[in-house]
């Protein structure tokens, strides 16, 4: 997994655990599951639009905001990385 990704999950489970003031990450935990889940789908929607319409400047921005979005959704959920990637390796392996 990705080193970004690792310290990005950490920066935000430690959020979690100690709030920040004025914290954009804290202001989602704040707002609850629901908040969180509605950010993640507009960033995905975001996405799409940036995937069929834009350039990969926007496109990179935009599938950086749906990594981070949903990283906090996965916190709120105590999902981890590692569980990520447990499922995706479980899907991978040979069938039998």
């Amino acid at each position: 997994m990705s080193d970004m990704l690792n310290e990005l999950e950490a920066i935000i489970r430690d959020r979690k655990l100690n709030p920040a003031e004025g914290s954009y990450t804290n202001q989602l935990f704040d707002g609850g599951r629901s908040k969180i889940a509605q950010k993640v789908g507009e960033e995905a929607v975001e996405t799409i639009v940036a995937a069929l319409e834009q350039g990969r400047r926007e496109q990179v921005s935009e599938l950086a905001d749906l990594f981070y979005h949903a990283l906090v959704l996965m916190a709120e959920l105590d999902v981890s990385l590692e569980d990520v990637e447990l499922e995706l390796q479980r899907r991978h392996q040979p069938r039998g």
